[in-house]
């Protein structure tokens, strides 16, 4: 009876081994919970091994889950984005098509391109993802088309941005991928007037959007560099209504309005100072008819006045001697 009980044991103990790595991923998933990140990879680590001598149906979807719990370990627990940028590629490799891929290549797009600024290999990771048809779909188009901006390739921006317009025009990713497109147009030698159209959609088809302000100080930019400086400060002052950053905006205007007093003559434009005639004696109004103002005609200096002697035709030299004469007393005429 003893001896049936052993076998019996060992039988259990063999049909054990089956579910080994399924039970060694729920290890991993109890000390994950319990904040012990070694302790569950290498729960994982044990699932693998076992895996590798699996053939049952079941061994992928093993593999897939324990290579994916393995390489977010790496990613964001343990410090360590090269290892885990290894595991996902691992993963990518052994199970393209496993459930768990699709997250782990997103996974590996960001470390690629915030951890070692690697943006091509970010879009091709987004781009793979994409063929998958995942339900966010929008946002990674989107995201792709900001990463070639980063690149400055803003053709490839401009296009990827409009396909989002385009495929997913119901999306709440649209605002965003026309200001961006806008961006890349106004980036581009000869497709200003591209940029400001698509930026002005982009108020009219979304007027609440926080977007907005942004697209009024990127069309300011845009009058600006077209020297409109009046109409810049028009757009910029509209945007300080509701820009996240309103001192920012106001530094802008204030720069455009100091190039504006640093160009323009004093006074030009100044309807005050252009009819102050006071201010300028050399003119004069012409009087109630109105009109252009005309130049004042000089007075005339007084001629001095002519002597006796001078008046009845005698020279210069006996006008002096006239001059020199002391006056003579008038006398009344006597009777």
């Amino acid at each position: 009876m003893r001896a049936l009980w052993v076998a019996a044991s060992v039988l259990l103990l063999a049909g054990c081994k089956k579910d080994d790595s399924p039970t060694h991923l729920e290890r991993a998933r109890t000390a994950l919970f319990e904040q012990k990140p070694d302790v569950a990879l290498a729960e994982y680590k044990l699932a693998l091994d076992l895996v590798a001598r699996d053939t049952s149906p079941q061994a992928d979807l093993y593999r897939a889950r324990a290579l994916r719990g393995a390489a977010d370990l790496y990613a964001f627990q343990l410090n360590d984005p090269r290892r885990a940028v290894e595991v996902y590629r691992e993963l990518i490799t052994l199970c393209p098509e496993a459930p768990e891929t699709l997250e782990g290549r997103l996974h590996l797009a960001g470390l690629l391109w915030h951890q070692f600024r690697d943006l091509r290999g970010a879009i091709a990771e987004f781009t793979a993802a994409l063929a998958r048809n995942p339900p966010q779909s929008a946002e990674l188009s989107f995201t792709v088309a900001k990463l070639y901006f980063e690149l400055q390739d803003y053709e490839q921006c401009e296009l990827e941005a409009g396909k989002v317009v385009q495929k997913f025009e119901t999306s709440a990713w649209v605002d965003d991928a026309l200001y961006l497109r806008g961006q890349a147009l106004a980036m581009m030698d000869g497709r200003r007037p591209e940029a400001q159209r698509v930026l002005l959609d982009l108020m009219d088809r979304f007027p609440d959007s926080e977007l907005r302000a942004h697209a009024l100080v990127e069309l300011g930019r845009l009058k600006a560099d077209a020297g409109e400086p009046e109409k810049a400060i028009e757009l910029w002052i509209e945007a300080l209504k509701t820009h996240p950053t309103p001192q920012a905006v106001q530094q802008q205007i204030s720069l455009v309005r100091g190039r504006l007093r640093a160009t323009t003559p004093a006074q030009v434009g100044d309807a005050t100072a252009a009819f102050d005639w006071d201010k300028y004696p050399v003119y004069e109004n012409r009087g109630e008819g109105g009109g252009a103002p005309v130049p004042a005609k000089p007075a005339k200096p007084a001629k001095p006045a002519k002597t006796s002697a001078e008046a009845v035709g005698g020279t210069a030299e006996e006008a002096k001697r006239e001059a020199q004469m002391p006056a003579e007393r008038s006398e009344p005429a006597t009777p």
